[in-house]
């Protein structure tokens, strides 16, 4: 290119590329998932591998029978992957964990025009789906000796006590990426460090739920911290919430939306009939981003008010 050719805009350039910010999300999950496969063994790598590799096929074969570019090596496959992943119970039948792959790569992501199109977080969507459609074993979560038990949050809803250094350590049933907070919290600090994400997203998030459950669940603190160790919410908030492809772009955006998962959280778990909310929250608010946006843009310079 001569000095005399021009480009059309943007003119900004940056060394940080897709790869990069993925890249950085994979490192951040490390944690969680070394933790997940200690606490439940070689099944928990298993799923793992079977959740990124059915990513990583299925954005391959779709882009190469539609001619597309190629696009498995920015990264972002095998983050949607490793999140499906960490989102799975322990025990879930692998064939499951593979269809749920397909259809957060191909129906949530591809067919809205791959990367950066789609209108909700693939991974999980992908949850949704598999929630909706194995019920049973989506919800079936086992700890000791592959002894099934209920996790913390249902026992917190059923008025039941439970061990809040187990649920901050880890020693508990649930989802992979869920059990461990401490391993979730080093992995966010690492985003917040490496400034892939900023803390408006999951900390006005985090506490606009306490405040909720604080407010319409039991005025006790040590239920509220129960609340914010169990279940996927700070999963939930560094990592998924923070997708931008599904979050708004502005600051005013970012914080409207965070208040909005944190009450849909709120209500779903404490009205609602399951005892996690999370997932639901954050689809719902990622369908309605496109109306946080129309409130909280701001008008362009020189344009009048309608």
């Amino acid at each position: 290119m001569t000095d005399t050719q021009t480009i059309s805009s943007p003119h900004i350039r940056d060394r940080i590329t897709t790869r990069n910010i993925m890249f950085d999300v994979a490192i951040a999950m490390i944690p969680a998932s070394v933790y997940g496969v200690y606490q439940f063994g070689i099944k928990a790598a298993l799923i793992l591998l079977v959740s990124i590799i059915s990513c990583l096929l299925s954005e391959y074969v779709f882009e190469a029978l539609m001619g597309k570019p190629i696009t498995i090596s920015d990264g972002s496959a095998v983050v949607t992957g490793m999140i499906l992943g960490l989102n799975m119970p322990p025990a879930i039948p692998l064939w499951i964990v593979f269809l749920g792959g397909v259809f957060a790569i191909i129906v949530v992501k591809q067919l809205y025009g791959g990367i950066g199109q789609n209108f909700m977080n693939p991974a999980l969507a992908a949850r949704c789906f598999l929630l909706i459609s194995f019920a049973g074993e989506m919800t079936s979560f086992s700890y000791h000796d592959a002894v099934v038990s209920a996790t913390p949050l249902a026992s917190l809803k059923s008025g039941q006590a439970v061990d809040l250094a187990a649920m901050f350590i880890g020693k508990i049933p649930g989802s992979m990426g869920e059990v461990s907070v401490i391993a979730l919290l080093i992995g966010a600090v690492y985003l917040l460090v490496r400034r892939v994400i900023s803390i408006r997203i999951p900390g006005v998030y985090i506490i606009t739920f306490a405040f909720f459950v604080f407010i319409f669940g039991r005025q006790d603190v040590w239920y509220v911290l129960a609340q914010l160790c169990g279940g996927g919410i700070i999963f939930g908030a560094f990592f998924m919430a923070t997708d931008y492809s599904t979050s708004p772009i502005t600051k005013k955006g970012q914080i409207l939306f965070a208040i909005l998962l944190g009450i849909l959280t709120g209500l779903f778990r404490l009205f609602g009939g399951s005892a996690e909310g999370v997932s639901y929250a954050i689809i719902i608010g990622n369908i309605l981003v496109p109306l946080i946006e129309g409130i909280s843009l701001p008008k362009p310079f020189g344009k009048e008010r309608e």
